[in-house]
């Protein structure tokens, strides 16, 4: 029996997607399982470094000085951008879902619900060990 998988972009559609661009209505599963998926917020980091690669091509091949200069400006570059990334991320996600035709909140309300089970038996754990 063959599982029954969204639409998934070829890879110039994904540096689209990635770089902030709209995908057809027919990868719209693909969004909602990119944004819900129990590794979504490792995708938001890939998505951010790729965003940041064109500007890290830029100052490390364009910027004069020494080589060690340019690498440790790139990579203080994406230092700080990650810090905005993470910052911010459920609300660039959940404008990824928007984008993708879904309701806000979609994406988190999403991953809430499949962490629920998980949520209620450490609860459980802890009530047994503690509030006896």
């Amino acid at each position: 029996m063959a599982v029954d998988r969204p639409a998934r972009p070829g890879p110039l559609r994904w540096i689209w997607y990635a770089l902030g661009g709209g995908l057809p209505p027919r990868y719209r599963d693909w969004v909602a399982h990119d944004v819900t998926a129990r590794t979504w917020w490792l995708r938001q980091l890939a998505r951010a470094l790729v965003q940041a690669l064109p500007v890290g091509l830029v100052v490390g091949l364009l910027i004069p000085g020494s080589v060690t200069i340019r690498v440790l400006a790139v990579l203080g570059g994406v230092f700080v951008a990650m810090i905005y990334v993470v910052a911010f991320i459920d609300e660039a996600v959940e404008h990824r879902a928007v984008k993708a035709g879904f309701p806000r909140g979609y994406a988190k309300g999403v991953r809430e619900a499949a962490q629920q089970p998980e949520r209620d038996a450490a609860a459980r754990r802890y009530a047994e060990r503690y509030r006896r």
